[in-house]
């Protein structure tokens, strides 16, 4: 852990969501460590306990908001709940998402639906009730994962690709609506990271995406945790509605 003094987000109080896991995990334990009140969600309550205990465990402070943020119920529950913890929140960051690829003419309308609840509608939903408490401090910070196959496309993600495309256009309108309550809304959009998902795929395929990265070499989640403690700090107090590529220099 870093001293008191030189914390980026020292005594502020953050949701991420989907953190029970890769890129989210990796947030949920980078703003711990720079001194955050973390809440952890996630869908499966022993999931997010065990990293509730972990991060508590190496110092930090972290309470559970477990919900299914594709499911607008659950969502305001948990946000009633958090209520009985904590009045204010700084920082939301919108991480949960899923991949189910597949070519347009093999896509089915359930595949459509799933993808979307989870990468798109949870982020209105996410940010509707954040919005709401940040706006009574004129303060606060959300943070949205999108995707280099929201900004750039890709074939066989057409599904994948416009949920995420959906959640720039959702940045851009928030940071022009919320900017009134001094409430900053962006947007990160990182490349091939070396998660689960990005080891599930066949070795040539992967092979093929690391070589399509101008550095050479697969992203990490913590480089994706750090550009999202830069857009949750006071650091980035005068950034708002932008989409920040984190991807090496990626091309598709």
């Amino acid at each position: 852990m870093r001293s008191v003094s030189d914390m980026l987000l020292k005594d502020k109080i953050c949701i991420v969501t989907g953190a029970t896991r890769g890129i989210g995990l990796a947030i949920a334990k980078f703003f711990a460590a720079q001194g955050a009140w973390v809440f952890v969600n996630g869908r499966d309550p022993q999931r997010v306990n065990e990293v509730v205990a972990e991060l508590n465990a190496s110092g930090g402070r972290a309470d559970a908001f477990v919900c299914d943020v594709a499911d607008p119920n659950s969502v305001k529950l948990a946000y009633k709940e958090f209520l009985t913890k904590s009045k204010a929140i700084d920082v939301l960051v919108n991480n949960a998402g899923i991949l189910d690829d597949a070519l347009i003419g093999m896509v089915t309308p359930a595949q459509i639906e799933r993808t979307f609840s989870i990468n798109t509608y949870a982020v209105l939903y996410m940010s509707q009730y954040a919005a709401r408490i940040m706006a009574k401090a004129k303060t606060g910070s959300i943070v949205n994962l999108t995707s280099i196959i929201g900004t750039n496309g890709n074939s066989g993600q057409a599904v994948y690709g416009g949920s995420k495309a959906a959640v720039i256009g959702i940045t851009k309108s928030l940071a022009k609506e919320l900017a009134v309550s001094h409430i900053r809304v962006n947007a990160i959009a990182p490349g091939f990271i070396d998660t689960d998902m990005a080891r599930s795929i066949p070795s040539a395929v992967f092979e093929t995406r690391v070589a399509s990265v101008a550095m050479k070499r697969i992203g990490t989640p913590e480089e994706i945790a750090g550009v999202a403690a830069f857009l949750a700090s006071d650091l980035s107090a005068y950034v708002t509605g932008q989409i920040i590529g984190v991807d090496g220099g990626m091309l598709i």
